[in-house]
């Protein structure tokens, strides 16, 4: 990779799920912690493609949820890294909602997630060569 920039972009990850039954709450909504898991495992990919390194969540920020996702929909996730330290970057995640059966699409949810670059004896090590 030549630049930082082009890491970063070519690190965005964007993954697709249907929204069904087994994921949703008695009101037949997509589980609030089963979207943060969704979100935690895109911020991994996309941390782990931008770092090549083992990576691990040590926080997230403020979670928004705008808008319920009801069973039925698709929900495709995006997460980009947003900032890059020594040993860590911040990832951003969107979760952008989508009917089915017409062109309708809106973000609603996004969230931050810290993960750290770790070695062999699971300390931080620099996430960048």
């Amino acid at each position: 990779m030549n630049s930082l920039d082009e890491r970063i972009s070519h690190s965005e990850t964007r993954i697709f799920k249907a929204v069904f039954p087994n994921t949703t709450n008695h009101y037949d909504t997509l589980f609030g912690g089963t979207a943060m898991h969704m979100m935690d495992e895109a911020a991994f990919i996309c941390a782990t493609r931008f770092s090549r390194k083992k990576m691990v969540t040590v926080s997230t920020d403020k979670i928004d949820f705008t808008k319920p996702i009801p069973q039925g929909t698709i929900v495709e996730l995006v997460a980009q890294v947003e900032a890059v330290g020594r040993t860590s970057c911040t990832v951003k995640v969107e979760i952008f909602m989508e009917d089915m059966y017409s062109f309708k699409r809106e973000r609603v949810v996004v969230g931050k997630f810290a993960l750290v670059a770790i070695g062999e004896n699971k300390k931080p090590i620099p996430i960048l060569d």
